[in-house]
C-alpha cells in the first residue's frame, strides 16, 4: 500500500492507521513510509531494519529530531479506521499514528526548514525493550540520532510533556522455614513476614519533586506477589515485586539505592529498570520549541523513549495530538482538530 503525503493530515492519519502494524509486523508500513520519503528530493533516506530515517542537509546551525514509532498494540476489533463526530477511531490513532502523520506531512512540505531536521520512524516500541528500534539504532547507528533537541510524537493532547519518569522493578523476598501446617510453630511463615513489606508500601507517601520547573509525582507499588508450597505446608519464601516510578532528580542507581534502604533487612533483586530523563527545557532549542508552539508545558508522568535521547545527550520532550488516556484501548480515537493544530504549531516552529 502507498502513502499519499499530499493528503490532508487527518486523511493521512487514517491511511496510516489502516496499514496494520502490530509490534513485529511493521514491514508493510515501514515500506510505505520509506517509499513516500524517497520520493522527496530534499531528504536523504536510510533504512535500518524496519526503521526509516530521513534527513535534511542544509548546513543549518541546529539539528532537531522528530521521532515516532510505527507499531501498535494488538488489534481489538478496531480496524479499519472510522470518523465519527470530529474524531478518528482506530487502533493506533492516538498512540501514535496521528503523530507519525504530522511528522510525515512536515517532512513532505517543509522543504527548507530554518533548522536541519531528522525524521525518524521506528519499530517495536510497544513490546520488550530489547527489540525497541530506537534502542537498537542508538547502539548500532547513534550518528542517525544526533541532534540538539528531539520531539517524540507521543500522545500528549497537544501539550508539551517534559522529560519522563524512570522506572525500576525489584523483587523483595521474605524468608521463613517450612513446616507441616498442623505444626506451624515449628516453622516460620514467609507470607506472614511479607506483611512487613506491604506495610512499607502502605505507609509510603508519594513525593512530588520539582525538576526544571515541572512537578512530577512518584509512585511505589506492589505489582505481583508469589508464595506458597502446598495446602498443608508453611511457606519458606514469599516474593513481592515492587515497581518504583521515580522523578528525574534521581538516577537509576539512586533509585535502586533508595529501594534497598527502604526494604532493609529483606533480599532485594533488581529485575529491570530504565532511567528517567530531565525536561531539558532550559536548552535554547527546547525553549524555542516551547515559544514557537505556544503549548502548555507539564511533566511526563510515565516513561517514554525521550530517556533514550537523554542518554545520548539530546534534550527531548513529548508532544503529539493523541490523548494519552485512550492509548491501547478498544475505542481509541484522536480528535481530528488536534492533528491539524499540532501540524500548524510544529510548522511554525520549523519555519520560524
Amino acid at each position: 500500500m502507498r502513502l499519499d503525503l499530499s493528503l490532508d493530515v487527518a486523511d493521512l492519519t487514517a491511511a496510516i492507521v489502516d496499514i496494520e502494524s502490530v509490534s513485529g509486523n511493521e514491514k508493510e508500513l515501514a515500506d510505505a513510509v520509506e517509499e513516500a520519503l524517497r520520493a522527496l528530493p530534499h531528504l536523504y533516506v536510510d533504512r535500518v531494519g524496519e526503521n526509516v530515517i530521513a534527513r535534511t542537509a542544509l548546513d543549518r546551525a541546529e539539528r532537531v529530531v522528530l521521532a515516532g514509532h510505527l507499531d501498535t498494540v494488538p488489534l481489538n476489533g478496531n480496524l479499519p479506521s472510522r470518523v465519527e463526530g470530529g474524531r478518528l477511531y482506530g487502533c493506533g490513532t492516538t498512540d501514535m499514528k496521528s503523530g507519525v502523520a504530522v511528522a510525515l506531512k512536515l517532512a513532505a512540505t517543509v522543504i527548507e526548514p530554518t533548522r536541519d531536521v531528522t525524521y525518524l520512524f521506528y519499530d517495536c516500541e510497544e513490546i520488550e525493550a530489547e527489540r525497541n528500534g530506537l534502542r537498537r539504532l542508538a547502539e548500532a547507528r547513534p550518528e542517525l540520532l544526533a541532534g540538539d533537541f528531539a520531539v517524540l510524537m507521543e500522545p500528549t493532547a497537544a501539550l508539551i510533556e517534559g522529560g519522563c519518569q524512570g522506572t525500576i522493578r525489584v523483587e523483595v523476598t521474605a524468608r521463613g522455614a517450612r513446616a507441616h501446617s498442623a505444626r506451624a510453630w515449628m516453622g516460620s511463615n514467609a507470607i506472614h513476614t511479607a506483611a512487613e513489606i506491604l506495610d512499607v508500601l502502605r505507609s509510603y507517601e508519594p513525593t512530588q519533586p520539582v525538576v526544571d520547573g515541572l512537578e512530577y509525582r512518584e509512585g511505589l507499588n506492589a505489582v505481583f506477589i508469589r508464595g506458597g508450597v502446598a495446602g498443608n505446608v508453611i511457606p519458606d519464601e514469599c516474593v513481592v515485586t515492587v515497581n518504583y516510578r521515580f522523578a528525574p532528580d534521581k538516577t537509576l542507581d539512586g533509585a535502586e539505592a533508595y529501594l534497598r534502604e527502604l526494604f532493609e533487612g529483606f533480599e532485594v533483586k533488581v529485575t529491570d529498570g530504565s532511567s528517567a530523563a530531565r525536561p531539558g527545557l532550559t536548552h535554547p532549542a527546547a525553549a524555542a520549541f516551547v515559544a514557537a508552539t505556544g503549548a502548555e508545558v507539564r511533566a511526563k508522568l510515565g516513561w517514554t523513549d525521550v530517556a533514550r535521547f537523554s542518554e545520548l545527550g539530546v534534550p527531548a520532550v513529548n508532544y503529539g495530538p493523541g490523548e494519552p488516556t485512550l492509548a491501547h484501548t478498544k475505542d481509541e480515537f484522536v480528535e481530528i482538530p488536534l492533528i491539524a493544530d499540532c501540524e500548524r504549531r510544529m510548522r511554525a516552529w520549523l519555519t520560524s
